[in-house]
């Protein structure tokens, strides 16, 4: 497992790590990962200013007719919930950026093994192989009902 700290590189505009034929984890991958991350976060960012702007400012949360009143407050609560799930999600990409920029993004943080490409694809922030989430996950439940 190489950790070494990566320069970046250029992608081009229809990269696919999937069919990148270079080493695990080359700059032009990392990139395309940085770049992923970037753009969640952007995203996220972008969604949370828009709720806050748009929902949690306008709610009237004193509503006249208790019905209504319980309503808003349960739809204010839950707009507060996920922007806690987005803020944590934030951390989490800024943790894998930080790891692309120490060379140790996308090795299992629990075996040293590579995570792969498809789930990086489909989880960018993940920091374990998904054999090593499992059993985590396992472990954890198991110590839940002890």
């Amino acid at each position: 497992m190489a950790k070494t700290k990566k320069k970046s590189a250029v992608l081009t505009p229809n990269y696919n790590p999937d069919k990148d034929k270079g080493a695990y984890m080359n700059p032009v991958m990392l990139e395309y990962f940085r770049q992923k991350l970037y753009d969640w976060k952007r995203d996220l960012l972008h969604e949370s200013s828009e709720t806050i702007a748009n929902t949690l400012q306008e709610t009237e949360l004193q509503k006249p007719d208790l019905a209504d009143r319980a309503s808003a407050e349960t739809d204010h609560a839950l707009e507060l919930r996920t922007r806690d799930r987005e803020r944590k999600l934030i951390n989490k990409i800024n943790a894998a950026v930080r790891r692309i920029d120490e060379g140790e993004y996308g090795y299992c943080e629990e075996t040293g093994d590579e995570i792969g490409v498809a789930r990086l694809e489909a989880r960018p922030v993940a920091t374990m192989t998904l054999e090593a989430q499992e059993m985590h996950e396992r472990n954890e439940k198991i110590h839940r009902e002890e």
